[in-house]
């Protein structure tokens, strides 16, 4: 991340954009990891595989999505407080539609733990016909990390600038322009993302975090959650995105969001998580 955002500083400046200027962009940039199932980054884990859990871990209630080595992940590069070992499994079921940030969740398996496998697909097997073909589209295969920049979802190139602009002046499409040819070329999506900013095909003129907060809010306020949920974007984290180019299902993401706390306080159980679809 230092040596793209250098760079941006670099082309900013050659291009008379004041040190001011500069520096507000480059403190926007958040480092994000990008896993793909074809890539020439270190393993990181992988989609799909057997689902290995301790024997006194309920079952999820939600289809296993993947699974993340945090030994051979860099939390650094990913810019969150993750664990330095153990496992992260990730679940979700994209035909949900939740009002309460339930689409999903996320299991921390520690280093060292006695884990059981256990079927995968154990809450589906009476499932419709339908759910059965959208289960077995669930990408299977070893994920490759790329470490890159992420920006903020007003910079994203299929936004319009005349809708998305930070709070302070001057806006200046030149500048994303100029980051983004700093970035390492990786796109602004991967298959799987871990950190970074919350990006989506198309959103309104909102973060998408947003939305998972107004969902948390909504199941807190319905008792299907307990603690503390915060109304202030800058105390969740982005854990994940999935964007799942499911027949079908183009243009889907699913979130993983998180208050920072309850990361550093190994609270995966607080882990909320929703899906976003543009049909």
């Amino acid at each position: 991340m230092r040596d793209q955002v250098g760079a941006f500083r670099a082309k900013a400046a050659a291009h008379g954009f004041s040190a001011d200027e500069v520096q507000r962009w480059a403190e926007l940039a958040r480092p994000v990891l990008r896993l793909t199932l074809h890539g020439g980054g270190p393993v990181v884990g992988r989609f799909g595989g057997p689902l290995l859990l301790p024997a006194d871990v309920p079952d999820p209630g939600h289809p296993y999505v993947a699974t993340l080595d945090l030994t051979a992940l860099s939390a650094e590069d990913a810019g969150l407080p993750l664990p330095s070992d153990g496992h992260l499994l990730l679940f979700a079921f994209p035909e949900h539609d939740s009002w309460y940030a339930d689409v999903g969740s996320a299991v921390f398996v520690p280093a060292g733990a006695a884990v059981v496998e256990r079927d995968r697909d154990f809450s589906w097997h009476s499932s419709e016909d339908d759910y059965r073909e959208l289960l077995d589209q669930y990408p299977q295969g070893e994920l490759h990390a790329t470490a890159d920049v992420s920006l903020p979802h007003f910079c994203d190139e299929s936004f319009s600038h005349d809708l998305w602009k930070p709070e302070w002046p001057p806006y200046e499409p030149e500048l994303v322009e100029l980051f983004r040819t700093a970035r390492a070329g990786t796109g602004d999506r991967g298959t799987l993302q871990v950190g970074g900013y919350a990006s989506e095909e198309v959103v309104d003129v909102h973060d998408p975090i947003t939305s998972v907060i107004a969902q948390a809010r909504r199941a807190l306020q319905k008792g299907k959650v307990t603690g503390p949920v915060s109304e202030d974007a800058a105390d969740w984290v982005l854990l994940a995105d999935w964007h799942t180019d499911i027949d079908g299902w183009e243009g889907a993401t699913v979130h993983w969001a998180v208050q920072r706390d309850d990361l550093v306080a190994r609270r995966f159980d607080r882990v909320f998580t929703t899906r976003y679809w543009n049909p």
